[in-house]
């Protein structure tokens, strides 16, 4: 049961947040399951496989005349720490982590563990508990939020009222730990995620809970359908809200295409130059573009993700871009279970499993450079197998 829950919600993360968001969002926010693909089992690699890659540049920002638009008082958003910070930051000694993680550009801005709670006799449902990055204290804080996603900086937060879906959505100032700004929302939301550019939120709307499991004992899984109703796209700045319809993925019950959904949980995530939206999949490709108007669009060219999540697989520089598989012939002794995030050209952040790697759910994150001779642990190992383990989401310092 643990093993199936840990599949079900592996890092999107991290969520949708996560995503959101694994691991942006983890990564911070998978919380749907890729059908015939095993988390965290990837292969025991001692190398980060690379190759070169081209970027696409940023396209035109479309918008849909018939969207619903709730106007409402824009925000100053602080500024952004200018350089960002890129030391290495660890605490090795605390799992759930005490102490802000950081390597280079990317930083665990929040965290959730997750908790079954019983609806009915045949049903229980998912429920999440955050834990957020404050500068205060350059920990972390528990917080009752149904949701948070981090902007790139580490300034401010989007957050969800309550414990399930929303109709409330606030701009958490992470310094002052006020809220900016409250925004109403006619339709309840399940999920919020930053643009690349900090500057717009995208809220996934749903007309019921989507982390929602039938069954009993072996047999508890998804109910099958999703709940998505469509998603809103909220300039922070301009103090809009825009409304668009957009209906779930079918699941592979009743749809012939090769391309499907079966999850509830079906959040929305950016492109990455911010023109785009993409829809998760439970196939390979693991998602789907839309225009930001909800037309369905080829994907991006160069658009290179980490699988599952809404992180970039392509180095900071463009030369380099995460790859899968085993190496032929690994370099050094560093066993990578999973890559997340490149924090800087030379080094990435990954899932690297305990001692010699007896149990690939023993494990935990830490630092490795691209040939694998350099490894520094981040954070302590836990049982990512285990009932209320921690799912780390990561953002842009």
């Amino acid at each position: 049961m643990t093993r199936l829950l840990r599949d079900t919600l592996q890092e999107w993360a991290d969520e949708t947040r996560v995503p959101h968001d694994l691991a942006d969002r983890a990564l911070r926010r998978r919380a749907w399951k890729p059908v015939g693909m095993v988390v965290l089992a990837v292969g025991l690699v001692t190398a980060i496989a690379v190759s070169a890659v081209g970027l696409r540049g940023a396209g035109p920002d479309v918008r849909d005349p018939q969207a619903t638009m709730h106007a409402a008082t824009g925000v100053t958003l602080p500024p952004r720490p200018s350089p960002a910070p890129t030391d290495v930051r660890t605490d090795t000694e605390h799992s759930p982590p005490v102490k802000l993680i950081a390597a280079g550009r990317m930083a665990v801005s929040a965290y959730y563990t997750t908790r079954l709670e019983r609806v009915s006799d045949d049903q229980q449902r998912v429920v999440y508990r955050w834990s957020l990055y404050d500068p205060r204290t350059d920990g972390y804080e528990k917080t009752s939020w149904a949701w948070v996603d981090v902007a790139p900086g580490l300034q401010v937060a989007a957050v969800l009222e309550g414990e399930l879906i929303s109709k409330r959505l606030g701009i958490l100032d992470l310094n002052t730990r006020q809220i900016l700004k409250w925004i109403d929302l006619e339709h309840p939301v399940g999920s919020v995620v930053w643009s690349p550019d900090g500057t717009k939120v995208l809220a996934t709307a749903y007309s019921g809970y989507p982390d929602i499991l039938r069954g009993k004992g072996d047999e508890l899984g998804h109910t099958g359908n999703s709940p998505r109703t469509g998603y809103y796209i909220v300039d922070v700045e301009a103090g809009t809200a825009a409304y668009h319809e957009l209906p779930p993925m079918a699941g592979a019950t009743v749809t012939d295409d090769k391309i499907f959904n079966g999850n509830g949980r079906q959040d929305l995530g950016w492109s990455l130059d911010g023109t785009m939206l993409w829809a998760p999949t439970s196939t390979m490709p693991d998602r789907v573009f839309y225009s930001l108007d909800g037309q369905r669009r080829e994907a991006p060219e160069g658009d290179r993700y980490v699988d599952y999540t809404g992180i970039s697989a392509t180095s900071p520089n463009g030369r380099l871009v995460l790859g899968r598989g085993v190496p032929a012939d690994p370099v050094g002794g560093q066993k990578v279970l999973q890559w997340h995030a490149w924090a800087d050209d030379d080094n990435v952040i990954a899932v690297g499993c305990a001692g010699s790697c007896e149990s690939e759910f023993n494990n935990g994150l830490v630092l490795v450079s691209v040939d694998g001779q350099r490894t520094t642990q981040l954070g302590a190992n836990r049982d990512s197998d285990k009932d209320g383990a921690w799912q780390w989401v990561l953002t842009p310092r």
